[in-house]
């Protein structure tokens, strides 16, 4: 006990520079008055937030469904900043963040595309296609990311020289931005895109590496 509150040296730009900001003052607040709440509630409360941006975009409510987005992002480092600072990091804990983060960036990615389908008006087509590419693109991402920590042993951040673009704290700030400014499809491609790009130069980058 009484370690400092601190991030992750995997944190993306986002996280780094504001969302740990934000989540150290909340953790520091659990901490101070020592609320009784566990890493691993605080990681359901985080997916729980999440989860309300789905019904938020199925009924007209863009803003707030990005706002929801955004905060789950903040709160998802208070979990790992209560389990560092109490040492209860586990990998039961890192296994069920990882599981609650997939599920809450699917619902929100899909009740992204589905309010642009039921109050933009776009081809649907076009809706199907770059729900697929941002999802997919999502998914490859973390997957990228496990098999380097399984078969190398050291997260992609710290192999070679391709910065994490795409990281999950960055991905879903696009989506809030997008939401907030009203070019919420832009934001998804811009993510399908951010999601394949860092995918291809970092997989070209770590099997140039394990060749070598």
């Amino acid at each position: 006990m009484g370690r400092k509150l601190e991030g992750k040296p995997t944190d993306g730009v986002v996280s780094r520079y504001l969302n740990r900001k934000v989540s150290s003052r909340i953790t520091a607040f659990i901490v101070k008055h020592k609320i009784p709440i566990t890493p691993n509630q605080m990681s359901i409360i985080s997916s729980l937030v999440g989860f309300t941006s789905f019904p938020l975009f199925i009924t007209d409510n863009p803003i707030l469904a990005g706002i929801m987005i955004q905060a789950s992002s903040i709160l998802d480092g208070v979990d790992g900043e209560l389990a560092r600072y109490y040492g209860l990091a586990s990998k039961f804990g890192s296994f069920i963040d990882s599981i609650l983060d997939r599920l809450v960036n699917i619902t929100a990615l899909l009740g992204a595309i589905l309010y642009l389908v039921l109050f933009q008006g776009l081809n649907e087509v076009m809706h199907i296609v770059v729900y697929i590419l941002v999802v997919t693109g999502d998914i490859m991402v973390s997957y990228l990311h496990a098999r380097a920590l399984l078969d190398l042993d050291k997260h992609p951040v710290f192999i070679g020289k391709i910065p994490s673009i795409a990281s999950r704290d960055i991905r879903l700030f696009i989506l809030f931005i997008g939401c907030i400014i009203g070019f919420i499809f832009e934001s998804l491609l811009v993510i399908a895109i951010l999601a394949y790009t860092y995918v291809l130069l970092k997989t070209i980058e770590i099997a140039s590496r394990m060749l070598k």
